[in-house]
C-alpha cells in the first residue's frame, strides 16, 4: 500500500507536466511560427517477484511473471513540426515557409538563431529585421526610395525604386534545415538554436535539396489545434484526479490497517 502512494504520486507529477505542456500550446495558439509540443512518458522500473519462465515443476514453467510497476516518468517534450495554416497579411516583408526550413536570425551575441516566424520589418537603416530588431541572415538592406518589394519563392529579393521601371535584385534569402529539428533548443521569442541532437544547420536556397519555398505576403500561424488541446487537457485533468483518488484510497487502506489493533 505504501508503494501505491508513491506510484500514484509519480502519475500526478506526470499529468501535471502534460497539463503544463497543453496549457503552453493553448497559450501560443496565435503565435506566428509556433510548433506545438507533446509530452511523452515511460513506465518506471518494476518490482519483480517472479520472472516469467520460472520452473513450476520438473516439466513446466510459469507462462507469466509477477512484476509490479512503480509508476511513470516524463521522458521528453517534443516539438511537432507539422505545417501551420497560412494567413495573408498584405505586408511585403511577411514571409512563410512551405515545407522544411528555418529563417536565420543574428542574435546580439553573434549567435545564429532559427525561426519559422517570418514576420519581418525594416529598421532605420533599411535592414530586414524581426520584431526584436535582430537582422535576417544573410543581411539584406532595402535601399531608400524603394516603392515595391518582391520576394520570389526561391528567396530572391528584388525592389523597384522611384523612377525605375524594372525590378533590381538586392539579395538572396537562405534557409537552414536540420537532420533532427526536434533537437533544437528553444530560447523563447520564437527563436531556436542548434544542439548536438539537432545536428549542424544545412543552409541552402529555398526550393532546392529538400528545403521549402518562401511565400511572400503570408505568415505561418501556429499548428496548434484547439480541439485536440482541449481533449488532451480534459484527459490530463481526469488522469490527475484518478491518481489523486488512488492516493486517497491507499491512505484509507492504511488507516484501516492501523485500526486493526483496536
Amino acid at each position: 500500500m505504501v508503494s501505491s502512494l508513491y506510484t500514484a504520486a509519480t502519475g500526478m507529477i506526470a499529468q501535471q507536466k502534460q497539463i503544463d505542456t497543453t496549457s503552453n500550446n493553448i497559450a501560443n495558439v496565435n503565435t506566428i511560427g509556433y510548433k506545438k509540443q507533446r509530452a511523452e512518458f515511460a513506465d518506471l522500473m518494476y518490482q519483480t517477484m517472479r520472472y516469467a519462465g520460472t520452473s513450476t515443476s520438473s516439466t513446466t514453467v510459469s507462462p507469466t511473471g509477477i512484476e509490479v510497476g512503480l509508476g511513470v516518468r516524463p521522458t521528453a517534450i517534443a516539438k511537432q513540426f507539422t505545417q501551420g495554416n497560412f494567413k495573408s497579411t498584405g505586408n511585403p516583408l511577411d514571409m512563410a515557409i512551405t515545407g522544411h526550413g528555418f529563417f536565420q536570425i543574428a542574435l546580439p551575441d553573434g549567435t545564429t538563431a532559427y525561426t519559422r516566424n517570418g514576420s519581418f520589418k525594416q529598421d532605420g537603416n533599411g535592414n530586414i529585421v524581426n520584431s526584436d530588431g535582430f537582422q535576417l541572415v544573410p543581411n539584406i538592406v532595402i535601399p531608400p526610395g524603394t516603392t515595391q518589394i518582391s520576394v520570389g519563392t526561391d528567396g530572391t529579393v528584388s525592389v523597384l525604386q522611384a523612377g525605375q521601371t524594372a525590378l533590381s535584385q538586392i539579395g538572396q534569402i537562405q534557409l537552414a534545415d536540420f537532420v533532427n529539428p526536434a533537437g533544437l533548443h528553444s530560447l523563447g521569442n520564437n527563436n531556436l538554436i542548434d544542439t548536438t541532437a539537432s545536428g549542424t544547420a544545412v543552409v541552402g536556397t529555398p526550393g532546392l535539396n529538400g528545403i521549402g519555398n518562401i511565400r511572400q505576403n503570408f505568415v505561418e500561424m501556429s499548428n496548434v489545434q484547439l480541439v485536440v488541446e482541449m481533449t488532451d487537457l480534459i484527459t490530463g485533468q481526469r488522469a490527475y484526479e484518478a491518481n489523486s483518488k488512488a492516493i486517497t484510497t491507499s491512505d484509507q487502506m492504511l488507516q484501516t490497517v492501523n485500526g486493526l489493533k483496536r
